[in-house]
């Protein structure tokens, strides 16, 4: 099979790190798609991109593009997403997959609909200490996983026209930062019985910080926190009954783990040199499941990256985070 011809949707900074992971790792990049001629241009010039789209309706309609990277802000993934995949083009989507499930699962219907593939761009579930992690866990190394301790603490700028304070771009720690221990959560236990949600808002009106407990059916718990104001550890931790399992700063980032015995005695230590920033393993999971013609893989199946949504449309109704336009 022809290698896959990449496009990159967007040219924000996230846009950014993808596109070099992406050029570092062999990838194919063909095209970049702006809602301006200058941005795409810039864009091009930088990562060498061959073609540079003014608009994004431009991007999924040139038929040297296989696959599209959508970059944009929260608000904007549904609407994007759908261009790509009516146009034909498998999606690489970035997190969180849409603002709320009613968009997720359109997403995914249009996806099956077009007989495309559509993937949530939720790369630490593919970093290889996650990996090795789903392994040891499935081994039984640490018994009956019973418990996720995680937490995703950020001080991030306090501009109220930034993103992350914006109610009208999705902000607020949530859906910015929480995804990331939900997700995880998710893919320790599945979709959780029961959630209970405390927050503080930003002046904006925005979660500034959000404590979660997710309970699930056979009696785990996953404890989380997230904020945007406050740096944190970023560690996590995940218990069972035979022992546990602590990874390192930043631990959805490319980093090392400790697995403990029940007595506290060392099982393993991993660690794993990644280069440059871990990208690269949710594109080669996409053009894995294109060329197996696969729509969906175990890792991370769009159905599941639908029930993410919901959780977080929970989490929200709890909190009473509602945004422009719901």
């Amino acid at each position: 099979m022809a290698a896959l011809r990449w496009g990159i949707l967007g040219t924000g900074g996230i846009a950014h790190s993808q596109a070099a992971d992406l050029i570092g790792n062999g990838f194919t990049l063909t095209a970049v798609g702006s809602r301006t001629q200058g941005s795409a241009d810039a864009f091009a010039a930088e990562f060498g991109i061959p073609t540079a789209h003014g608009s994004y309706e431009a991007l999924v309609a040139d038929p040297e593009v296989d696959v599209i990277y959508v970059s944009t802000p929260h608000p904007f993934h549904a609407e994007n997403a759908l261009l790509a995949l009516d146009a034909g083009k498998h999606v690489l989507l970035e997190k969180p997959f849409t603002v709320n499930a009613a968009e997720a699962a359109a997403v995914v219907e249009h996806a099956t609909k077009n007989n495309v593939v559509v993937l949530e761009a939720m790369w630490a579930r593919f970093l290889p200490h996650m990996v090795r992690i789903r392994e040891i866990i499935a081994a039984g190394t640490i018994g009956e996983v019973r418990t996720l301790i995680a937490d995703h603490d950020r001080l991030l700028p306090k501009d109220p026209a930034h993103r992350i304070n914006n109610p009208e771009l999705g902000g607020g720690a949530l859906l910015d930062l929480g995804i990331y221990p939900v997700s995880f959560a998710s893919d320790l236990f599945g979709a959780p019985s029961t959630v209970q949600a405390n927050s503080s808002p930003t002046a904006t009106g925005v979660d500034r910080q959000t404590a979660i407990i997710l309970g699930y059916a056979d009696g785990q718990q996953a404890v989380l926190h997230v904020s945007l104001d406050t740096e944190g550890p970023n560690r996590a931790a995940i218990m069972g009954t035979e022992g546990w399992i602590e990874i390192d700063r930043v631990w959805y980032s490319p980093t090392s783990f400790t697995v403990f015995d029940s007595q506290g005695g060392v099982v393993e230590k991993f660690s794993s040199e990644v280069s440059p920033r871990g990208m690269q393993y949710q594109a080669w999971e996409l053009e894995r499941l294109v060329e197996a013609g696969l729509p969906a893989g175990d890792i991370l199946p769009p159905s599941e990256s639908v029930a993410i949504m919901e959780t977080l449309d929970e989490i929200r109704r709890q909190i009473g985070l509602v945004y422009p336009g719901e």
